[in-house]
């Protein structure tokens, strides 16, 4: 099975944890694509089964800037191709900042919802608040991600 990994991020620590899902997939058996600065057509190139988005929030409750053109991308042409696939999102934020705490992620989990994405598990809500290591406290997440795939 092909894994498409979407990923966002601001400071470098949500592309941590989409490498560390990545590296579990791989180890799992999955085929998986993971480039931060790939195309739509990248990802309809590679043709995936399922699809993980891992991104942060900016500041302002916005996806990040290398996220932006994929997102945009999607929403204008919205893939057939894509609609039943199984899906999951983990968004990266902060709850001090109240409303915009994993927008970023929230904002995935909508554009998975109009591509007709079918998401396998309830986002994981990773709080910088309390996880001192996203990689590591995303594990469990996506073991029962790589359970629900199989």
């Amino acid at each position: 099975m092909k894994v498409a990994i979407l990923n966002g991020s601001v400071y470098g620590v949500s592309e941590d944890v989409a490498q560390n899902a990545a590296k579990l997939l791989k180890t799992a058996g999955f085929d998986v694509m993971h480039n931060p600065r790939a195309s739509l057509e990248q990802f309809l190139e590679f043709a995936p089964d399922a699809l993980l988005a891992v991104t942060s929030t900016t500041g302002l409750g916005e996806l990040p800037d290398n996220l932006q053109g994929l997102y945009a991308s999607l929403r204008d042409q919205l893939p057939g191709a894509w609609r039943g696939l199984p899906g999951g999102v983990i968004g990266l934020g902060d709850s001090c900042y109240g409303d915009t705490f994993c927008s970023g992620g929230e904002q995935m989990h909508e554009l998975f919802e109009e591509l007709g994405v079918r998401e396998v598990l309830p986002m994981l809500r990773l709080d910088a608040s309390e996880t001192i290591n996203p990689d590591r406290d995303s594990e469990p997440w996506i073991a029962d991600f790589i359970h629900a795939l199989k």
